[in-house]
């Protein structure tokens, strides 16, 4: 369920602290607020949204020409796997539905909850740092993938070390900063691959230096090339 447009746009400031009985999803077609959850603040833009389930205290500052699209979803119907907030990532084709839903068009309840909560099932795992330092970085990346800085670099910038920020990704997320940084470059190049976007166009949108590069990773993560995952994509419905 989702509100009016009207209703969706919301001025500069944002909401205090509080909770809902109902799961919620945040989409930000236009600007950016940022939600304040489980002690961690997450960045929201077009690409970028959130779950919130039921009873999880939140709350959310807003740039003052943010546009929030708020879909909600009754607990027992729509039962979620997640017990946390849970940051997923919105391509063209799915910011397409959701707008559309502001107009009374777009997929229903069900199928929109199934693909908000599923995504491409070849996603990789990738746990959320939670110290300030690692959490900084993840969100940079989940907003620029194609970020070339390194961890040392990350650090000069956030006036910590790099061995304690690659100690921090270590601790949080159980794999290292480089594999943590790849997994999430090769996740986003799933939405752009479905999207219909050329392997090329894809490899530097997510920040591989080249294509070959880029194949070569996908290859040792999914077990097949980038044109094949998509071969088996665009068959998959006809299967």
């Amino acid at each position: 369920m989702t509100g009016s447009a009207e209703d969706d746009y919301i001025g500069a400031g944002g909401h205090p602290t509080h909770t809902h009985d109902f799961h919620q999803f945040l989409h930000v077609p236009l600007g950016r607020i940022v939600v304040r959850a489980e002690g961690v603040d997450r960045a929201l833009s077009p690409s970028v949204g959130l779950w919130l389930p039921a009873h999880l205290p939140h709350s959310a500052r807003f740039d003052p020409d943010a546009l929030v699209i708020s879909e909600t979803f009754d607990t027992a119907r729509h039962p979620l796997p997640y017990e946390g907030a849970t940051v997923v990532h919105v391509g063209e084709a799915l910011r397409r539905r959701l707008l559309a839903r502001t107009r009374g068009a777009g997929p229903d309840d069900a199928a929109l909850f199934a693909e908000l909560t599923t995504g491409p099932e070849d996603r990789l795992p990738l746990p959320e740092p939670t110290s300030r330092a690692a959490r900084a970085v993840a969100d940079g990346l989940l907003l620029h993938p194609d970020d070339p800085r390194t961890a040392e670099e990350w650090a000069r910038g956030l006036y910590t070390s790099s061995t304690s920020l690659r100690r921090a990704f270590r601790a949080e997320t159980g794999i290292a900063f480089s594999e943590w940084r790849t997994r999430l470059r090769l996740n986003r190049s799933l939405e752009f691959l479905t999207d219909g976007h050329l392997v090329a166009t894809v490899a530097a949108r997510v920040g591989f230096t080249s294509t070959n590069g880029y194949i070569l990773a996908f290859r040792k993560h999914f077990g097949r090339t980038p044109g094949a995952y998509i071969r088996e994509w665009a068959e998959g419905p006809a299967a």
